[in-house]
C-alpha cells in the first residue's frame, strides 16, 4: 500500500513544462515497504497520534511531519471508505434477500387454491372476523357509556339523555352458582348513577377538555421544579432544627423553624383553617435504585406500588424527557388520586409536578410539588383542598440490590367538611397520608417482588397440580389483580358519591355503583358496599383472627359456617401473614375454591378474597395466563385508630382492655367491604332488593366480628 505525497506540502518540487507553461506536473514520493509496515504499526495503536508521536516517527523513518500527519488523515478516510463499503454490500443483500422472499410469497398467493371448494381463499375466517367486529363493538359501547356517565358529572346533561347503550350479556361470573355463596340481586331501581371505572384517555380529555401547556408555562413549570427540588434536599438531609421526634417516636417538621428557613409568599400557611401534614421516614428497600426510579416515572408501574394509597393517576403532559436512557432530567406533570381504604375519608385529588434527578452515582431525588392548573378547584370538588408542598424521595443505592429510601411528605390541608370521628385522630396525626405508610407500603411490595424469584416458599398441590415457578408467578400475578381490584373498588371513583344506606347508630353502611371494564373483570354493573367499625383490639390480633381458617366459619357468613381448609400456601413476605392461599369449604360444592391474599405492614393490613372455581385456579398453577380469570373480591381492611391512650382515658370513655403492641393506639378500625354482581346492563340501577340484601350482609358480618371478638359492647 503506498501513498503519494506531493507537491510543497510533502518536500516535492514542481517544475513548468517548457511546452506548455500552464501545466504542472507533481513529482510523487513513495514510502518504502518498512516505513509503510510501521506507520500501519502505528496505527493501529493510535489511529489519532499525538504532535510528540508524529515527531518521533518522522525522525525514525525519515519523513516529514507533516507527511506522517497527511499519511494519517488519509489512513483513517481510507478505513471509513472500506467500512461504509461492507455496509452498503450487507445492505444491499439483504434487500435482496428480502426481495426474492416477497416475489416468492406473492406468487404463491396467487396460485393457493381453496381445499373445499377449489376457488380462491376468503382473505380471513368469518366467523373469527364477525367475533373480532363484536368485540371491537362492546369495546365501544363501553367507552361511550363511561363517557356518558362523566359527562352527566362533569357536563350538566342526565344520563337519560344521552344515546342508550345495548345490553352485553355476562355470565362468566354468576356467583349464585356456587354453594359458597356469592350474590346476584334485582329488583326495582334507586336513583344511583353509574361510576366511571378508572382515569383512562377518554376520562382524561373531559377533565382537562382545555390542557394547553405553552413555552412560558413549562419554563414556569421547570423553575417551580427546580426550586422544589432544592428545597427537598434541604428537607431530606436536615435534622434539627427542621424536624424534631413526636410523643412516639415520628419524625415531624419543627413547622416554626420551617416557615423562617423557606419563607413562602402565599398566605396559606397563615389561615386558621389551614393544617400542616408533614413527616419524614427512612428504611431499607429491596430493590435496586435504578429500578425504583423508572417505576416512579411511570404511571402505571406507580400505581402497581401502591395500589392501597393511588386509587388512579395519570401523566398529563411530559415537560422535559431528560437525559437519553436515563430519568435524570425528566419533568411531568401529573394528577393522582390518594386514598385511604375507608368510604368514610375522602379522596386526595391532586395534579402536581414530577422532576427527578440524579444526585451523585447510584444516588437519585424525585420531588413532588402542586401545579394548579385553570379551573382545577372545579373540576376535583372534595370535602378538603389538599396542596403538597416539596415532598418527595431520596433514593441511594446499596449492595447486593438493596436502596435506602428517605421519605418526606409536606401537606397543606383544608377541611371544608368535619373529619369523620373514626379516622379524625389517624388523619389530624398525619399517619393516613404520612411518610410512614408510604415507605412501609414501598417495602412491603418489594418485598413480594423479590419473592418471586424464590422457588422453595410454596406449598401448592390441588387436584394433582404442582406449581413451577411459572405457576407460582401467575398465581401472584392473579392475586394481585384481586388485590388492586379490591382497592380500586373502596373508593370507585370519589368518595362523595358514596350513597349511606343505613344511617343507625350500629352501623353506617355506604354503597357505590361502578362499571367493572378491567381486563379479566366481568363486564358488568358492580355494587360495593362498606362500613368501618372500631374495636378495642390490635390490629395484628384482629389480622390473625381474619387469617386463620379455624376461626373463619364465625365471621364468613357466606359460608354458611362451613369449615374450611387451606390447599394451597405461597408465601410472599418475611412475615408469616404475607402470602397467598387457596382455601377450601368442606361439606360444600368442591368445584368452588377461595383465593386470598392476606398482606401486613407497620400502618395496617389486609385480608381479600374472591371465589374462584377449580378449573382456573389450575389454569394459573399451571403457569398459563391468568388474566382471564373473572374475579369479584371482597375482605378487610384494618389499621390502628391512631388514638393515643392519653386521649382515651381523657374522654371518659372505657374501651375495655387494649392489646395494642405499640402502645399509641388502644384499638383498630375495620373496613368491611362486599363487591356484588347486580347486572349485566351497563345502565342498570341500585335495586331496592339490593340494598336490604347489602346491608344486611354487612351488618351480620360485623356483629359476627364483634361477638367472635367479644366486643358487643363496643
Amino acid at each position: 500500500m503506498e501513498f503519494g505525497s506531493g507537491g510543497d506540502d510533502f518536500g516535492g518540487d514542481h517544475h513548468r513544462n517548457s511546452a506548455d507553461p500552464h501545466r504542472r506536473e507533481k513529482r510523487f514520493h513513495r514510502h518504502t515497504a518498512h516505513q509503510i509496515q510501521r506507520l500501519e504499526g502505528a496505527f493501529k495503536e493510535c489511529p489519532h497520534p499525538d504532535e510528540k508521536t508524529r515527531m518521533q516517527l518522522s525522525r525514525e523513518l525519515g519523513l516529514a511531519p507533516r507527511q506522517i500527519k497527511f499519511w494519517f488523515q488519509n489512513r483513517r478516510t481510507q478505513r471509513k471508505a472500506q467500512y461504509e463499503r461492507a455496509d452498503n454490500s450487507a445492505l444491499r443483500a439483504e434487500n435482496d434477500k428480502i426481495r426474492c422472499e416477497n416475489i416468492t410469497i406473492s406468487v404463491a398467493l396467487k396460485n393457493v387454491i381453496c381445499p373445499s371448494c377449489g376457488g380462491p381463499p376468503v382473505s380471513e375466517d368469518p366467523y373469527l372476523d364477525e367475533q373480532r367486529l363484536q368485540m371491537e363493538n362492546v369495546q365501544l359501547k363501553e367507552e361511550l357509556d363511561k363517557a356518558s356517565s362523566v359527562a352527566a358529572k362533569y357536563i350538566g346533561r342526565s344520563i337519560s339523555q344521552l344515546p342508550p347503550v345495548q345490553p352485553f350479556h355476562v355470565s362468566s361470573l354468576d356467583l349464585s352458582m356456587s354453594s359458597y355463596g356469592g350474590l346476584r340481586i334485582a329488583g326495582p331501581s334507586l336513583d344511583l348513577d353509574l361510576l366511571p371505572g378508572s382515569l383512562t384517555g377518554s376520562l382524561q380529555k373531559l377533565l382537562f377538555p382545555t390542557l394547553s401547556i405553552s413555552d412560558m408555562d413549562k419554563s414556569l413549570m421547570a423553575d417551580i421544579a427546580s426550586n422544589a427540588m432544592d428545597e427537598l434536599i434541604r428537607l431530606l438531609q436536615t435534622n434539627e432544627p427542621l424536624w424534631m421526634k413526636s410523643a412516639d417516636g415520628r419524625e415531624v417538621l419543627n413547622l416554626e423553624n420551617y416557615e423562617r428557613i423557606f419563607p413562602s409568599p402565599n398566605t396559606h400557611r397563615k389561615c386558621p383553617n389551614i393544617r400542616n401534614e408533614a413527616s419524614r421516614d427512612s428504611g431499607v428497600v429491596i430493590m435496586s435504585g435504578l429500578v425504583l426510579v423508572d417505576m416512579f416515572m411511570d404511571t402505571s408501574k406507580w400505581m402497581e406500588l401502591f395500589p392501597t394509597i393511588v386509587s388512579r393517576a395519570v401523566t398529563l403532559e411530559v415537560i422535559s424527557s431528560g437525559m437519553l436512557g436515563s430519568q435524570t432530567g425528566t419533568l411531568q406533570l401529573m394528577h393522582e388520586e390518594l386514598q385511604v381504604l375507608s368510604p368514610l375519608v375522602p379522596t386526595r385529588q391532586i395534579c402536581f409536578l414530577r422532576f427527578c434527578q440524579q444526585i451523585e452515582q447510584g444516588s437519585w431525588a424525585i420531588v413532588d410539588i402542586s401545579y394548579d392548573l385553570p379551573n382545577q378547584e372545579s373540576q376535583f370538588a372534595s370535602s378538603c383542598i389538599a396542596r403538597r408542598l416539596p415532598s418527595g424521595c431520596l433514593i441511594q443505592d446499596m449492595a447486593n440490590g438493596y436502596s435506602k429510601v428517605t421519605w418526606v411528605e409536606n401537606w397543606e390541608i383544608e377541611d371544608r367538611e368535619p373529619i369523620h370521628r373514626l379516622y379524625r385522630d389517624l388523619i389530624h396525626r398525619g399517619l393516613a397520608f404520612g411518610a410512614e405508610r408510604w415507605l412501609s407500603a414501598l417495602q412491603r411490595i418489594c418485598e413480594r417482588f423479590s419473592c418471586l424469584m424464590v422457588t422453595s416458599n410454596s406449598t401448592c398441590d390441588i387436584g394433582g397440580v404442582i406449581p413451577s415457578p411459572e405457576g407460582k408467578r401467575s398465581m401472584t400475578k392473579l392475586a394481585q389483580r384481586m388485590i388492586n381490584n379490591f382497592c380500586a373498588s373502596i373508593n370507585p371513583s370519589n368518595g362523595e358519591r358514596w350513597m349511606t344506606l343505613s344511617g343507625s347508630n350500629e352501623f353506617e353502611v355506604r354503597a357505590a355503583l361502578h362499571k367493572s371494564t378491567d381486563p379479566g373483570q366481568p363486564n358488568a354493573v358492580v355494587l360495593s358496599a362498606a362500613t368501618t367499625i372500631w374495636l378495642p383490639v390490635s390490629a395484628q390480633n384482629i389480622f390473625n383472627f381474619f387469617r386463620d381458617e379455624r376461626t373463619r366459619p364465625q365471621w364468613d357468613v357466606l359460608s354458611n359456617q362451613n369449615p374450611v381448609q387451606e390447599v394451597a400456601h405461597i408465601s410472599n413476605g418475611a412475615h408469616p401473614g404475607n402470602c397467598i392461599s387457596v382455601l377450601q369449604a368442606l361439606n360444600a360444592n368442591q368445584n368452588m375454591l377461595i383465593l386470598q391474599e392476606s398482606c401486613i405492614d407497620s400502618s395496617g393490613s389486609l385480608v381479600v378474597y374472591s371465589p374462584v372455581d377449580l378449573p382456573s385456579i389450575n389454569i394459573a398453577m399451571s403457569g398459563a395466563d391468568p388474566s382471564s380469570i373473572a374475579l369479584l373480591p371482597s375482605g378487610f381492611t384494618i389499621s390502628p385508630d391512631g388514638r393515643q391512650q392519653d386521649q382515651l382515658q381523657a374522654g371518659g370513655i372505657d374501651y375495655g382492655a387494649s392489646t395494642s403492641t405499640g402502645g399509641s393506639s388502644s384499638g383498630s378500625l375495620i373496613t368491611i367491604v362486599f363487591q356484588i354482581l347486580v347486572s349485566s346492563l351497563p345502565s342498570a340501577k341500585m335495586k331496592q332488593e339490593s340494598v336490604t340484601t347489602v346491608t344486611n350482609l354487612i351488618s351480620d358480618t360485623a356483629r359476627q366480628i364483634k361477638a367472635a371478638l367479644n366486643c358487643i359492647a363496643s
